[in-house]
């Protein structure tokens, strides 16, 4: 029973967030004990021109079974073969729109509560003691909020889009809970943010791909700029100074920026993040190395402009002995399982890809994470506490796993420091919001949005924009 517990736990929970498994238990309830699933009733001996049942079940049942039970040759006392007794019937016939409104009634209490729940262990956490929080006592995990969240405005949004109150046979699901939060944080921060940041693989285009000229996040991202934000896109690809890598793989968007010919001023909103926190680049006009024209590119910018004084003390030797360390763990996986794929080294990562078109399987890539992981924090704690333990992010990617040094908290941080966002007014938009994420680590500094395709992007920008104000000078 213990072993079988412990085994399962270590499967499983690095795959799901407690504080969104909370909330679908609490929303679980009220769906199992209202929300039945209606029992057909067979009127198969109808007459034409009947009164309908949806007008009038009780003489509708009551009429259809004395016809019933003229024509089997029962009394019209009986039950007859037409669907069962009386009882059952008015079970059953009850009208579908007031069981809809005591469903959602019920669901928006709970939303409600949770709502309060939070504001709660916000208050806690100004006071220096979020752990004695009640939220925190029955979600020990639960992260920082930023704002407060309205999530009983959000599940009417949410139920509108998605009938959850009117469904008997699904629940509300772990996807409905997470589409929830993202509506109800995109509502709280919409007055006052001036910084949301993204990751780029799944998050603005497909995993392994680039962005394209008719992606529709093109105009979004230049909605937002309109509007004063700061727009960055903070991820794991990391080319040391080379901003044409990163050109490469944002082709679409910057050709989209020289095509709505955005100025100067504009372009200095956006900004690349790449290797997690490593490397920065600015948006804005340049001449074309090969055709000598004008383009809209990125420009490094020196780490000295940006980095605090800590992350520039990261020795490169310390930074080479922990990616040995790394790299010798996940060698050690690849022969392990027979994985197809190679190790790959950079300056300021090491990684495993697949050296087929196979794609590896997740609990193999989740297995090469976690006693990456785990190697990693050992080879510190060994170290003693004379040498500086370097921040690194261990993920996985979808089909690969890499090790960065640094992590997109890092990240966040930086560009907040650099570019005087709050953490209340910034937010990250991601994918990968599970433990073996990089993104994860995000929610310690600002709020976030866990969306899980390029698609549900374009969605939460959707919400977001027209919540926005934009500036008397708009361009």
């Amino acid at each position: 029973m213990t072993s079988s517990y412990r085994i399962n736990y270590q499967l499983r929970a690095h795959k799901r967030d407690p504080l969104i498994e909370f909330i679908k238990g609490l929303l679980l309830a009220p769906f199992v004990l209202h929300a039945k699933p209606r029992k057909p009733v067979l009127n198969s001996h109808v007459v034409p021109g009947q009164l309908k049942a949806d007008q009038n079940p009780t003489a509708s049942s009551t009429s259809n079974t004395k016809i019933s039970g003229s024509r089997h040759g029962h009394g019209s006392g009986s039950s007859g073969s037409n669907g069962g007794s009386d009882d059952e019937k008015n079970d059953y016939q009850e009208e579908e729109k007031p069981m809809v409104d005591a469903n959602l009634q019920r669901y928006l209490e709970i939303m409600k509560s949770v709502e309060d729940m939070i504001e709660e262990h916000r208050r806690k956490a100004r006071k220096g003691v979020p752990e004695h929080s009640r939220l925190h006592r029955i979600v020990p995990s639960v992260a920082s909020f930023f704002t407060p969240l309205p999530l009983a405005d959000a599940f009417l949004n949410a139920n509108a889009k998605h009938s959850i109150a009117a469904r008997r046979f699904v629940p509300p699901s772990f996807n409905d809970i997470r589409r929830i939060l993202n509506t109800a944080q995109v509502m709280a921060i919409a007055p006052t943010i001036s910084l949301i940041t993204f990751d780029g693989d799944m998050t603005l285009y497909d995993d392994g791909t680039s962005f394209t000229d008719n992606s529709p996040l093109i105009p979004l991202l230049i909605t937002l700029m309109r509007a004063g934000l700061r727009v960055a896109i903070v991820t794991a690809a990391g080319y040391p100074g080379d901003a044409s890598k990163y050109e490469e793989r944002l082709t679409g968007l910057l050709r989209g920026f020289q095509t709505y010919n955005l100025s100067e001023k504009l372009l200095s909103l956006f900004f690349v993040l790449g290797g997690e926190c490593n490397y920065l680049f600015r948006c804005g006009w340049k001449k074309s190395e090969t055709t000598g024209e004008s383009v809209v590119g990125l420009t490094y910018i020196q780490p000295e402009a940006y980095q605090p004084a800590d992350m520039l003390a990261w020795e490169h030797d310390d930074i080479q002995e922990l990616l040995d360390v790394a790299e010798e763990n996940l060698n050690r996986s690849v022969t392990a399982m027979n994985l197809q794929a190679a190790v790959l080294r950079k300056s300021r990562a090491v990684g495993i890809v697949p050296t087929t078109t196979a794609k590896i399987a997740r609990e193999q890539l989740d297995e090469c994470v976690l006693s990456t992981q785990q190697r990693l924090l050992e080879y510190q704690q060994m170290s003693g506490p004379s040498k500086v333990a370097i921040p690194f992010c261990v993920f996985n990617g979808g089909n690969d796993v890499f090790v960065d040094i640094g992590n997109k908290l890092i990240g966040v941080q930086v560009l907040q420091n650099y570019l005087g966002a709050a953490p209340d007014a910034t937010i990250h938009v991601g994918d990968q919001f599970l433990s073996t994420g990089n993104d994860f680590a995000t929610r310690s500094s600002c709020c976030t949005l866990w969306i899980v395709n390029p698609e549900e992007t374009e969605n939460v920008l959707k919400e977001l924009t027209p919540l926005l104000t934009f500036p008397a000078d708009n361009e």
